[in-house]
C-alpha cells in the first residue's frame, strides 16, 4: 500500500514545488489590482536633506494631469547633482500616468504618477542631467498628495 502511495506523494511534492516557483500558473482569484485611473493635481514643493548629504530641491504643479511647473535639483552628498527643468522637456502622456520627454531627442523621460499615498517623480534614461556617476543614485522625489510637501517613503 505504501508503495503505491509513494508516486502520488512525489507527485503532489513537485506540483507543490512548480506551483511554489511561479511554473503553474495561479487560479483567477489572484490578479493584481491596477491602481486607479485618477486625474493628479498638485501644487507640490519638497524640499529636504538626508542624513547621508542627499539633498533635493522640488517645485511640480501639476493640474488635471497637465504639468504647468517643474524644477527639480538634487545634490548626492558632496558626490555631484542632477537637475531638471519643464523648459527642456515636452509632455507626451497624460493617462494612466504622466510623462515628459527631453526636447533634445535624447530619450530621458520624466514620469509622474499617483498611488492612494503619494505622487512620485521620476526618471529614467537622463544620465546627461547629472554629475558624471552619480546617475544611479538620483532616486524619485515624492510629494505628499494633501500638502504637497515631501512625502515619506
Amino acid at each position: 500500500m505504501i508503495a503505491r502511495a509513494l508516486p502520488l506523494l512525489a507527485l503532489a511534492l513537485v506540483l507543490a514545488a512548480l506551483g511554489a516557483c511561479g511554473l503553474i500558473a495561479p487560479g483567477p482569484s489572484v490578479r493584481p489590482t491596477p491602481i486607479a485611473d485618477r486625474p493628479i493635481d498638485l501644487d507640490g514643493s519638497c524640499n529636504q536633506t538626508e542624513e547621508d548629504g542627499f539633498r533635493e530641491n522640488a517645485r511640480l504643479v501639476v493640474r488635471a494631469n497637465q504639468v504647468r511647473a517643474l524644477s527639480w535639483q538634487m545634490q548626492i552628498g558632496n558626490r555631484g547633482s542632477c537637475s531638471f527643468e519643464l523648459a527642456s522637456f515636452r509632455q507626451t502622456r497624460s493617462r494612466p500616468h504622466v510623462e515628459l520627454l527631453e526636447r533634445d531627442g535624447s530619450g530621458c523621460k520624466l514620469m509622474i504618477w499617483q498611488d492612494p499615498r503619494r505622487i512620485t517623480m521620476g526618471h529614467a534614461g537622463c544620465e546627461r542631467h547629472c554629475t558624471p556617476g552619480v546617475y544611479d543614485k538620483a532616486w524619485p522625489v515624492m510629494f505628499d498628495p494633501a500638502s504637497g510637501g515631501c512625502a515619506r517613503a
